[in-house]
């Protein structure tokens, strides 16, 4: 109790004397922030302890303002940034205050999450295009996160975690704050030779004084990473070409596999591989990616879903060697239209467990960056090894993309797709020689961000003879702090067959409003309290021959009616009521567990209306609940359940954390009543900054499946690391279970600079 008296006490002085200053602002009339950094020769010992000359005499960058519990008062904890440089790199210092000492993190781990720790975070717009910029953030135990920004950072998949590369950092804690000093090599990041100015804003997580502040004020209706906010960051000197940049990663592994349900397969399998990746500078802000046989083994498992849905899931990409600059490649169309989706290349699906698995890809090439201040390129050829479990060949997958700035936010793309078959001899007659996608697409990106938008026309190019092989959307929004509108339309032809993209359904024109109110009360326990409509109507455009919907009629219409309350201790109320009126073109089981010849037949119409609810705890603290109920009318019988997800923070040494879903599906007739259950513990656990441990357990009796996935993981070089990979599939569907597949792998990389 007297912890908190003094935290409220420490937030009304810090509140009261700042109540005079003016929040750092950049829009709406105000002239752009300038940030002046020097050139220094001093060398920097990374070590938290401000005692370099050049630290005393740069330019601090204080005065943060709240984002979050209220974005129009100055930051409870205050913070002061430095920034300079040398040849070799970009520094950047923070002195961060608070309440007291009690510094929470959530694990030591790489790549942490924001909400969860205390930490900072920098953002560097490095073309000072307002499109594209780096992320590198800190907590106080030193460990590190790194990302990339793409598309303006309006929106929240335009923020890329799994980007990782070489630079160094540390951090040191007192008694009511901790420091931070980062070293960014010139060499780590892209940039225009000889520039002599960036954009640049910085923002914070601060557990103690709950709350987000940032150094540029930001409104809360837009995205923390909203490159909008950003102060000018002007070099002493230009920059010069960071020298010779030439990265090779080679690695080696070695394991050992069984499938137990192939029959001939008596023993385990040993395995051993060799490749690698490299990098190369063409230029300091054109870069070539190459790869030799490369290897995912230890990328993260995915998180298993119980699919009650008649359509595909998307699951994100998540292989290092795809990232830099993705979004020059899958940010046409929108999630549910997407020419080119990178993870068609090199994973298949395991049609027993459902799991995503590896497929060999041979080697590969990628080109990327920025030819000029407003024009980008980027071109992918890889070659993936043919699928015989699968009946696939060879293929080779080649995409080309470019991006033309116009204005101050808005650009011009072009994308072309190419998946040609290398020898279909012996292969099935499915098999396409080629699938080919072309496309053109204008966003739009206002200067005050207010309008965003995005019109393009996509065209398939295959052999068949189907019709009306194009997609085309048109998708604008307008955003103002207590409104948001957006109307998205959409036409899918049947022929629209893009194979290496993400399409889930085609022969379809759809339109969907959608308007959000919102409202910010003072003085009060609530910090914003907002309703959200989003509808969504459906048409057949009749091109597939369907004996259903023969002609140009409504298929589906929906409406999702939300209210969310966000109070100021961070908990989270919500309530959301979803009616669809659904035709079915297909016959359908939606609890996917019933016999062959038991299902919905298609051409019965539903009307589906659920009720879900949603509580969730503030996730700064050690211990957080996110509870979800649910009942629906559910194609003509009743679903209940919901979900649970609890974590609780061992600090600083990990997380146990642990996700059930459950939903119990009564159809009615010959259905057999269905109780899905979808349980995934995981433990977190981190014995330094260096040594990684996570298990991650996941049992889907949907799928009638036990999985386990362990992977330690140690970083023993910048960049570097040792993998230990172990996992196990279980046979869940019979009275005791029995293995499916088991495996272990042992990966060693190394990144080595030239």
């Amino acid at each position: 109790m007297r912890k908190t008296i003094y935290t409220f006490l420490f937030c009304v002085v810090t509140i009261t004397i700042s109540l005079g200053q003016d929040l750092n602002m950049v829009t709406d009339g105000h002239e752009p922030i300038q940030i002046n950094i020097k050139k220094v020769k001093t060398a920097v010992q990374l070590d938290g302890v401000l005692d370099e000359d050049f630290w005393q005499n740069a330019q601090v960058l204080s005065n943060f303002s709240q984002y979050q519990p209220v974005d129009s008062i100055s930051a409870c904890g205050e913070s002061q940034v430095m920034i300079a440089y040398d040849d070799e790199n970009i520094y950047i210092a923070a002195k961060c205050f608070s309440t007291g000492d009690n510094f929470g993190v959530e694990n030591l781990r790489r790549d942490y999450g924001f909400m969860t720790n205390d930490n900072i975070t920098f953002l560097l717009d490095t073309y000072s295009d307002k499109t594209n910029s780096y992320m590198f953030g800190m907590n106080p135990y030193g460990a590190r996160r790194e990302a990339l920004i793409a598309n303006a950072g309006r929106t929240r998949d335009s923020f890329d975690p799994s980007w990782d590369n070489k630079w160094d950092g540390n951090a040191k804690r007192y008694d009511n704050y901790w420091i931070c000093e980062l070293a960014i090599p010139f060499k780590t990041i892209r940039y225009k030779e000889g520039t002599t100015q960036w954009r640049f804003n910085t923002y914070r997580n601060d557990r103690q004084c709950n709350e987000i502040s940032t150094w540029i004020n930001i409104p809360r209706q837009n995205i923390l990473m909203d490159m909008t906010y950003m102060a000018d960051l002007n070099f002493e000197q230009a920059l010069e070409k960071p020298g010779k940049n030439i990265s090779i990663i080679p690695y080696i592994t070695g394991g050992l596999t069984r499938d137990f349900e192939d029959l001939n397969e008596e023993k385990s399998k040993s395995n051993f591989n060799i490749g690698g990746d490299a990098k190369i500078s063409v230029s300091s802000s054109l870069n070539l990616d190459l790869t030799a046989n490369p290897d995912f083994s230890q990328v993260e498992v995915d998180r298993q879903v119980t699919n009650l849905d008649r359509f595909e899931i998307f699951f994100p990409e998540r292989r290092q060697f795809f990232l830099e600059n993705a979004d020059l490649f899958g940010r046409f169309g929108t999630q549910r239209v997407n020419p080119f989706f990178s993870r068609r290349i090199g994973v298949s699906q395991d049609t027993v467990t459902g799991n995503n698995i590896q497929n060999t890809i041979y080697g590969g090439a990628r080109l990327s960056g920025k030819l000029n201040e407003r024009l980008r390129i980027g071109l992918l050829n890889m070659v993936a090894a043919p699928q015989i479990e699968n009946d696939l060949p060879t293929f080779n997958y080649t995409v080309a993309a470019v991006e033309q700035q116009i204005g101050q936010r808005s650009n011009l793309a072009f994308i072309t797709v190419n998946k040609q078959a290398l020898d279909t001899e012996g292969f099935g007659e499915t098999v396409d020689r080629y699938d080919r996608v072309v496309g053109v697409e204008y966003r739009l990106g206002s200067v005050k961000n207010y309008w965003t938008g995005k019109f393009s026309y996509l065209r398939a190019v295959t052999p068949n003879a189907q019709s009306n092989k194009q997609s085309i959307l048109s998708r604008i929004e307008y955003n103002r702090r207590r409104y948001r509108f957006e109307l998205t339309s959409r036409m899918i032809g049947d022929g629209f067959d893009a194979e290496v993209g993400f399409v889930p359904r085609r022969d379809i024109f759809e339109v969907s409003p959608r308007v959000t109110l919102r409202w910010f009360p003072t003085n009060s326990t609530l910090g914003q309290f907002s309703i959200d409509l989003d509808t969504r109507w459906i048409y057949k455009l009749g091109d597939d021959d369907s004996a259903v919907i023969q002609d140009f009629g409504l298929e589906e219409n929906n409406a999702i009616l939300r209210f969310a309350f966000d109070f100021v201790n961070n908990n989270r109320l919500s309530f959301r009521a979803d009616y669809s009126n659904i035709t079915l073109l297909n016959d359908f089981d939606p609890t996917r567990i019933q016999s062959d010849e038991v299902f919905l037949s298609a051409g019965e119409k539903y009307k589906n209306f659920t009720f879900t609810g949603s509580f969730g705890t503030n996730r700064r603290n050690p211990f957080r609940i996110n509870i979800n109920p649910r009942y629906a009318r559910f194609f003509g019988g009743t679903l209940y359940g919901g979900s649970f997800e609890t974590a609780y923070r061992i600090q600083p040494y990990g997380t146990v954390s642990l996700n059930v879903v459950y939903n119990h599906i009564e159809l009615g007739g010959p259905f057999e009543t269905a109780n899905l259950w979808l349980i995934g513990p995981r433990f977190d656990i981190t014995f330094s900054k260096k040594h990684f441990l996570t298990t991650f357990i996941q049992y889907n009796n949907q799928i009638d499946n036990l999985s386990i996935n362990t992977r330690f993981q140690w970083r023993f070089a910048p960049a570097s690391d040792f993998f230990i990979v172990y996992s196990d599939n279980y046979n869940t569907g019979i009275d005791n279970l029995s293995s499916r597949n088991r495996g272990i792998v042992a990966k060693l990389s190394y990144w080595l600079n030239l």
